[in-house]
């Protein structure tokens, strides 16, 4: 049985951020702060890294080369394969918090009551 590894959470903000349409490497880090409220920060290493890293493996693409105020800035797109990965881990990630719910449903009632 072949088990594929989880998407590492820079990885999963990045995908989460470009589902909605595609954004420039800033604007990126920008929205993968918000997504998490705050708590991943991407400096500019880990950014692009993690960007170059997804172009490699065909799940962003460039959209569009572009220059403002004189600097080039590439805009970034999911792919289908980008699309497709994004929906697996949500899922896995919605099935490992249906199952954690599960199992403190027993301890969530006992504090309910009192008695934990």
């Amino acid at each position: 049985m072949t088990t594929k590894r989880s998407m590492q959470e820079p990885t999963f903000l990045l995908l989460t951020a470009l589902a909605d349409r595609p954004r420039h490497g800033y604007a990126l880090g920008e929205e993968v702060a918000a997504i998490s409220d705050g708590r991943v920060r991407l400096g500019a290493g880990s950014l692009y890294g993690t960007l170059d890293r997804l172009l490699s493996e065909g799940l962003i693409r460039v959209e569009r080369e572009e220059t403002v105020d004189g600097r080039p800035r590439r805009v970034f797109a999911l792919t289908p394969a980008g699309t497709q990965a994004l929906m697996h881990e949500s899922e896995r990630m919605r099935s490992a918090l249906r199952e954690a719910d599960r199992r403190l449903s027993s301890f969530r009632a006992r504090l309910a009551g009192g008695t934990a």
